[in-house]
């Protein structure tokens, strides 16, 4: 289980994410790619991309192994959670912190081989944390890049709804809904986790972050010296999973041509659109739509 302890400074100070961090979707991302876990999901993406992984992506691989830790170090929290920012931060890791998520990792990972070079990264050397940054920039421009609009407009339709949770409900409908074991009682929010950790914020505030390849329950750094943040799965990641099998303007033709425009147009808002039963007006238009659909018919 996981319990984050907030006091009465953290909740003003706790904020939304501003958009996606690319470290995050980079490193959740590598998980996916090879488990199995999310198959519906992330299948066709993992399809597309499999045969097109970089070779460097295996400095990643190291780092990260199919399940459990992985360093700290490869999600830097930076203002904008761009991939230069996220870059230029591991660029200028101290080798203290590079040493200690190194030793940490193969203290939980006991029975994997560690490469040689990783003897140069836990130095501190700079060539080697250039060479490990060029990795994550390369296995970015193919695994992620030709998603990452897809993936940026999932995350802003999380804060979206988010954002007018935090408007009707203040900060305890936020933290309460925001992962299905969520569990929020002042001052401790509780969540699945594959482990017990806690996480005293102590005035420090929580970034949370949504994410489109966090799978399960939410993750968080393990260092509880590091900035606060708690990294969960977008609201409804099934949106992306059905934008990125193909085209968008392909999908919508094909469903408009089978169904016509405007069952397509019902058959989207139901598979896309999020649907809550406190929204009165969008369940009104809906079922209008459908009672549109009913009326109308090829063979009509």
């Amino acid at each position: 289980m996981l319990r984050i302890h907030f006091t009465g400074e953290d909740l003003p100070r706790t904020r939304l994410a501003a958009g996606p961090d690319a470290m995050w979707e980079l490193l959740l991302s590598l998980y996916r790619l090879r488990r199995p876990q999310g198959s519906a999901v992330f299948g066709p993406w993992r399809r597309r991309v499999g045969p097109r992984v970089p070779d460097s992506a295996r400095m990643l691989t190291d780092l990260v192994p199919p399940s459990g830790y992985a360093v700290d170090f490869l999600t830097p929290v930076t203002a904008s959670g761009t991939l230069e920012a996220g870059s230029e931060a591991l660029r200028g890791t101290c080798r203290t912190r590079l040493r200690d998520d190194l030793v940490e990792l193969t203290v939980r990972h006991p029975d994997r081989h560690v490469p040689g070079w990783v003897g140069g990264l836990a130095a501190g050397r700079p060539e080697t944390l250039g060479r490990l940054a060029d990795a994550v920039t390369e296995y970015a421009r193919v695994c992620l890049a030709p998603d990452w609009d897809r993936i940026s407009a999932e995350v802003r339709h999380d804060q979206s709804l988010r954002c007018k949770a935090l408007a009707e409900g203040g900060w305890p409908e936020v933290l309460g809904d925001i992962h299905p074991s969520a569990r929020w009682s002042f001052p401790v929010l509780e969540l699945d986790y594959p482990a017990d950790h806690d996480i005293y914020l102590d005035g420090r505030g929580l970034i949370l972050q949504p994410s489109v390849f966090c799978w399960g329950p939410p993750v968080t750094l393990l260092d509880p010296e590091l900035p606060p943040v708690l990294t969960y799965p977008v609201a409804n990641v099934s949106r992306w999973s059905v934008a990125s099998r193909e085209a968008p303007a392909d999908r919508e033709k094909a469903i408009a041509a089978l169904l016509g425009r405007t069952r397509a147009r019902v058959l989207e808002t139901i598979a896309l659109g999020p649907v809550r039963s406190s929204d009165h007006e969008g369940a009104g238009r809906l079922r209008s739509q459908m009672m549109a659909a009913r009326r109308w018919s090829p063979a009509s």
